[in-house]
């Protein structure tokens, strides 16, 4: 078994990744660049992916942490 099919690794590509959250190029790299959103992985000098598990998980914590400013 090989470290891919382990741990089911899927990369996004960043069209995909703002298509999945509904931000921007710019308010992807803004947020990454301030410690904000999942870091990406250089591909290739002008090419980066995400890592679709941790962007899955940056959404679950956004609306868990709406979830609970809404229950205060």
């Amino acid at each position: 078994m090989t470290l891919m099919e382990k741990h089911e690794i899927q990369l996004v590509s960043l069209k995909q990744v703002c298509a999945l959250t509904s931000l921007s190029r710019t308010g992807i790299n803004k947020a990454r660049a301030g410690g904000r959103f999942p870091q990406a992985i250089e591909l290739d000098g002008r090419r980066v992916a995400f890592v679709r598990r941790e962007i899955e998980e940056w959404i679950t914590a956004k609306v868990a942490a709406r979830d609970a400013r809404v229950g205060q």
